[in-house]
């Protein structure tokens, strides 16, 4: 019923820098792995809420607007290319890590406003996942598996990135892959 390019494609956004990584990636960065583990639950949470609202949104008024759904694919994958330029360009500055402890409240909203969720309402998450219980389930099941285990990474990445211990592990190298 999950087919592989629905973890695929997943798997990509959830690892393209945005908001939200960039906050776990910071938190990595400050405190540490084991103290910002306790952010993921409001990652989850946040995205839960968001893909869920705007995939109902999507569902009820696509009926009455069927360009919709193709229009707001259009418009998040637009978003999503022009974040990806952006990165690229501004790969050489320097990111400013010291920054206030990231905490749950802020990373919950950061990820409730993440564009991501539209494009994963949108373009990934099934069209019948809106309407039938059982296919939204299913789907945002394995998405739960997916996210945790990349968010680990995004931290893991700060910590590492923190730590200066890996050459070629450097903020500009991150950010134009």
């Amino acid at each position: 019923m999950i087919s592989w390019l629905f973890i695929g494609l997943v798997a990509t956004i959830l690892l393209t820098p945005g908001p939200t990584n960039t906050l776990l990636a910071s938190s990595g960065v400050q405190v540490g792995l084991r103290k910002s583990v306790k952010l993921i639950p409001a990652e989850v949470l946040g995205y839960v809420i968001s893909i869920s609202a705007w995939g109902m949104l999507i569902g009820k008024v696509s009926t009455t607007l069927p360009l919709l759904p193709p229009i707001l694919k259009l418009l998040s994958a637009c978003y999503i290319i022009f974040l990806a330029i952006k990165l690229w360009h501004t790969a050489n500055q320097e990111v400013e890590f010291n920054q206030p402890t990231i905490r749950t409240r802020e990373l919950f909203c950061a990820t409730l406003l993440n564009p991501k969720a539209l494009l994963f309402a949108s373009a990934i998450f099934p069209v019948a996942a809106w309407s039938d219980f059982h296919i939204y389930l299913v789907h945002m099941m394995a998405y739960l598996v997916l996210i945790t285990p990349i968010a680990l990474f995004w931290i893991f990445l700060g910590s590492v990135l923190a730590s200066k211990k890996v050459g070629w592990l450097n903020q500009t190298n991150l950010q134009k892959t």
